[in-house]
């Protein structure tokens, strides 16, 4: 195991401010460009501020653009996320622009680059001990689930992949996310689950065993491999092997 500790997280640290403050400043033409754009289409505002749980389960404010609209029915109750989606937000999100604001984020010390994604605040008590553990690092843009699937990945796998990250975290690991970031931005890879527009809401380990449908694939719309651990022990890099035949019965029993 290699935890984010001593003159390891403070290297990690260094590059997130490096990074994130370059960033802000190159990708300044590009955010004002898709702020107008998200402004024009969709109105205001045009930030989506949410609280969620980063290191140790700590509150704080996450910054996207916004790619849905507030919209409610009859009784006031919002709709679901396929009715509130819009095709300019299905944009922003096939190419991870909405996420730029989060740059502000790693800057401010809520998040690094890499790390797991930051969830909702009401999942908190649904995680087993083990799962929790993906909080003892900081919240990222990116990472390992999401270079491994992302939103197409079933919640137990996504847990999993953010767990392993913790316990095998190196910078070279953080810069390999980051290449491969790149590489599934441009090929808008696993932006959305088989039956869904957005990533379905985690309602507890027993609730997903009982709705977890039949085989556990990625949707990749491409049809990818399924990301299951390899033989390296990499959770997502390799294809999952078929289990072995039952054994065969005998004659009359």
């Amino acid at each position: 195991m290699r935890r984010q500790t001593g003159a390891g997280r403070l290297l990690k640290r260094c590059i997130d401010v490096v990074a994130a403050g370059l960033g802000l400043i190159c990708l300044s033409p590009v955010m004002a460009a898709t702020a107008l754009f998200v402004r024009v289409t969709m109105g205001r505002p045009v930030l989506f501020r949410q609280q969620r749980p980063g290191l140790g389960g700590r509150l704080f404010t996450v910054l996207k653009f916004r790619s849905m609209l507030d919209a409610t029915d009859a009784q006031g109750q919002v709709l679901p996320d396929e009715q509130r989606l819009t095709w300019a937000g299905r944009l922003l999100r096939s190419t991870s622009l909405d996420e730029l604001p989060q740059l502000w984020n790693v800057l401010r010390g809520d998040m690094s680059l890499v790390g797991p994604r930051p969830l909702l605040v009401e999942y908190l008590p649904r995680y087993s001990a083990e799962q929790a553990r993906r909080h003892d690092v900081l919240p990222g843009i990116t990472g390992w689930a999401q270079i491994n699937g992302r939103n197409a990945l079933h919640w137990d796998e996504r847990f999993r992949m953010d767990v392993w990250y913790v316990d095998h975290w190196s910078l070279a690991l953080d810069f390999k996310v980051l290449a491969l970031t790149v590489l599934r931005v441009l090929q808008r890879q696993g932006i959305s689950f088989v039956s869904d527009a957005t990533m379905h809401k985690f309602a507890g380990n027993a609730a997903e065993q009982e709705q977890r449908p039949e085989p556990s694939v990625m949707a990749l719309r491409q049809g990818g491999e399924a990301p299951f651990s390899s033989p390296s022990g990499e959770p997502g890099s390799g294809p999952r092997r078929a289990p072995p035949p039952p054994p065969a019965r005998a004659p009359g029993r």
